[in-house]
């Protein structure tokens, strides 16, 4: 291939571009977009049809203007802003704390009544589910940490959700958000 000063060139194996701006043989030198002049082999070398590095083959005039109108500008952009009544308004929140499951705990051993939080934690989770809701947030306290891990080994099996810490702000650590990822019926 026959190359000139000038050409807008790309390196084959790697991803540079940029415009040759001299030749000695088969060694050509390119002013790369990175800023660098490299020195490359010819057989390294292809030539674009369009002068990729020039402002007019990536912006038209207008866009450009737009540009500069819109950084010259002190507006700073404000995201809507959504109520908490709103965002909140499909979620639902579980406390499982025992206390707040059954009313004595008297002759139950840990292990039961981990098994009863789990138990409770499936029964919500599928509900929400079938009722198409889409967040749901499990307050499990920090204790030794048993009944988050638990927690997650459970969402763990169920496809389409997703689960982290809930709001720090709101819950404190001890709570974990599950988001239920639904489709949509047509």
């Amino acid at each position: 291939m026959k190359f000139k000063i000038n050409d807008s060139v790309a390196v084959l194996d790697d991803d540079l571009s940029g415009i040759i701006i001299n030749i000695d043989g088969s060694d050509i030198t390119v002013a790369t977009s990175t800023g660098f002049d490299l020195i490359f082999n010819s057989s390294e070398l292809v030539k674009m049809k369009q002068n990729l590095m020039s402002s007019q083959f990536l912006f038209s005039n207008t866009s450009i203007n737009n540009v500069l109108i819109e950084k010259e500008s002190n507006k700073k952009y404000t995201p809507p802003k959504i109520s908490s009544k709103v965002r909140n308004k499909d979620r639902i929140v579980i406390d499982l704390h025992v206390n707040q499951l059954v009313k004595n705990t008297r002759g139950m051993e840990n292990q039961d009544i981990l098994n009863l939080q789990l138990e409770t934690a499936k029964r919500y989770l599928e509900a929400a589910i079938q009722q198409r809701r889409q967040r749901i947030i499990f307050i499990h306290g920090l204790g030794a940490g048993i009944l988050k891990i638990e927690l997650e080994y459970l969402f763990k099996r169920y496809d389409k959700l997703k689960y982290y810490d809930a709001n720090y702000q709101e819950f404190g650590q001890g709570a974990t958000e599950v988001y239920i990822f639904q489709s949509k019926i047509s």
